[in-house]
């Protein structure tokens, strides 16, 4: 107990010497004082790892990118992570195939033309500077840039305000002398030294009297040609390699070798080919009956013209027999012989191989149209609608008028068969239609109404059971030729601006599509099933579109011509 007295007692109690506090207090006072110099540590962002105070980055796991498995939650941080580390340079999968885009080595994305290439390169070698690659900035010499290339293309100095004001005062000075000297009676002194702009304004307007002269002189020369062509008499002029093939063939012949593509026509889509030899505009274009390997064209410029329409697309021959312009023309049904009717008032009979005229018709009166009789032992039977309001029966083997068909009350702008032949169809500028029995001198069928238009292009359909008829009033009607001629009033197409101008009409060679130009140098294209619709609208000329025609053989080429001149092929 006495023991256990010395380590305890009451608060009061005085400690005494040799008590255990007493001794720890003597003990704290002999140690000596330790200062230290450690830095205050920033526990912020730290974490307890193994008994260690460490940051977060030492704390992360770098992942190895060959290992199959992990054995320890990553965090996707640590997932994500970049490949770090000493990379193989020979290792596809490597730091260095980052910086390998090529077997030779790296290449920039960087692309150079081989004329730019060159350019620079010369540019650099001669003065010193080029442009960067994928920059506008300069390498090299930059102090003595220009700003130009070896090729030339400096950039142009601008002018600095003195210099323009020297040119502004040269140029007055130079009118100043040009007047004086054209007041002292020297008018061309100084012409070679004037601005082009006072070139332009010295010449003065004509007068009435001056342009009266020119049209007259520009007349003359029309007469003259006229004069030229029927002193000379018609000719004509081939312009093919030769006449005859290797085997003894005409250039007429159709290559044996050519069939029809299809039974069905399709719709044109592009343009394939332009044929511009008229100098004036294009009247009418047919194909050569059968294989169609020939196109006929008559132009304004008094020219009949055959073209390739197969292989070269070149011009074949040239007739000549026209002074003035064609209106129509029409093939025999051998395609051996055309007939051209000119408004010179000539209906001439061609040679088609050999561009003879076999026959000349000259009555003194204007004709319209001309068109041969369909059957095969009559093709010396032409009909002629003419302008004194008859329709005239001409035989070329005696060159006499064999009949005269006098009802029209105006003048007779187309003739059409029907019927297998034995009617046929005229119309006139009298708005009427009329229907005739061949050979027969008098009208068995009279169509005329006070809201008709005059109809000037007439064509039938390839079966022979109706006619379309091309109306001013920018429509086209439908007659049928079975039984009773009658307007079929369900087939009436419309669409297209006609009023004033005889654009022709045509069929496809199927019946299926009805197709016209337009005065806006337009083509459309209807379904003959769906008169209402327009299938298809082609932009064919500049001017007027006259005519279009499909071809025989091929089963989606249509060809169409123009006041513009131009024949134009598409498919």
């Amino acid at each position: 107990m006495d023991l256990l007295g010395n380590y305890g007692g009451s608060d009061d109690e005085e400690e005494r010497p040799g008590s255990p506090s007493a001794d720890a207090e003597l003990f704290k006072l002999s140690l000596p004082v330790q200062v230290t110099a450690a830095p205050n540590i920033d526990t912020a962002g730290r974490v307890l790892m193994e008994g260690k105070a460490v940051t977060e980055a030492e704390t992360r796991h770098y992942l190895d990118p060959k290992a199959r498995s992990v054995q320890y939650n990553l965090p996707y941080r640590d997932m994500a992570a970049p490949v770090v580390g000493p990379a193989h340079p020979f290792q596809k999968d490597g730091l260095a195939a980052g910086l390998k885009n090529h077997r030779a080595g790296h290449v920039e994305d960087t692309h150079l033309q081989s004329y730019a290439f060159d350019e620079q390169y010369n540019t650099y070698h001669s003065m010193g500077y080029a442009a960067a690659p994928g920059s506008q900035a300069l390498v090299g010499k930059t102090d003595a840039a220009q700003g130009g290339t070896v090729y030339g293309n400096a950039a142009k100095r601008r002018k600095t305000a003195e210099e323009k004001a020297a040119a502004a005062e040269r140029k007055q000075r130079l009118q100043q002398e040009a007047q004086a000297q054209v007041a002292a009676g020297q008018p061309f002194a100084l012409t070679n030294r004037l601005p082009w702009a006072e070139k332009q304004a010295q010449v003065p307007e004509l007068t009435e009297e001056q342009r009266a002269h020119i049209a007259k002189a520009a007349e003359a020369k029309e007469a003259t040609a006229a004069e030229d062509v029927e002193a000379r008499g018609p000719t004509s002029f081939f312009h093919g390699k030769a006449d005859k093939d290797y085997q003894g063939r005409s250039w007429l012949a159709p290559p044996r070798d050519k069939k029809k593509e299809s039974d069905a026509c399709f719709l044109p889509k592009r343009w394939i080919h332009t044929w511009s030899g008229h100098t004036k505009g294009v009247n009418a274009i047919r194909f050569f009956p059968g294989a169609g390997q020939l196109m006929l064209s008559a132009g304004l410029d008094g020219k009949v013209k055959i073209w390739d329409a197969l292989g070269s697309y070149k011009c074949m021959r040239t007739y000549l027999g026209h002074s003035k312009g064609v209106k129509d023309i029409n093939f025999t049904n051998d395609g051996s012989k055309f007939v051209s009717v000119g408004y010179d008032k000539n209906i001439r009979l061609w040679d088609t191989e050999t561009g003879q005229v076999i026959t000349t018709l000259n009555t003194g009166k204007l004709y319209f149209c001309g068109v041969f009789h369909p059957e095969d032992d009559k093709q010396n039977v032409l009909m002629a609608g003419c302008a004194d309001k008859k329709i005239y029966q001409f035989d070329f083997n005696t060159g006499d008028v064999e009949q005269e068909y006098n009802y029209h009350l105006g003048a007779v702008n187309t003739v059409t068969f029907i019927d297998d032949a034995r009617r046929f169809v005229s119309s006139s500028d009298d708005k009427s239609l009329r229907v005739w029995e061949f050979g027969i001198p008098v009208q068995i069928k009279y169509i005329a109404d006070p809201s008709m238009h005059s109809m000037p292009a007439v064509t039938p359909n390839p079966a022979g059971t109706a006619i379309i008829c091309q109306s001013l009033d920018n429509q086209i009607v439908t007659y049928m030729t079975k039984d009773r001629f009658k307007q079929n009033r369900k087939k009436t197409f419309k669409g297209h601006n006609t009023a004033g101008y005889a654009c022709q009409v045509n069929f496809s060679p199927d019946s299926k599509y009805v197709m016209s130009g337009d005065f806006e140098g337009r083509a459309f294209f209807w379904e003959w099933a769906q008169p209402y619709k327009v299938v298809r609208t082609i932009k064919a000329h500049d001017g007027v579109c006259i005519g279009v025609a499909w071809h025989p053989m091929e089963s989606s080429k249509v060809a169409t011509c123009g006041w513009d001149g131009l024949i134009k092929y598409w498919d």
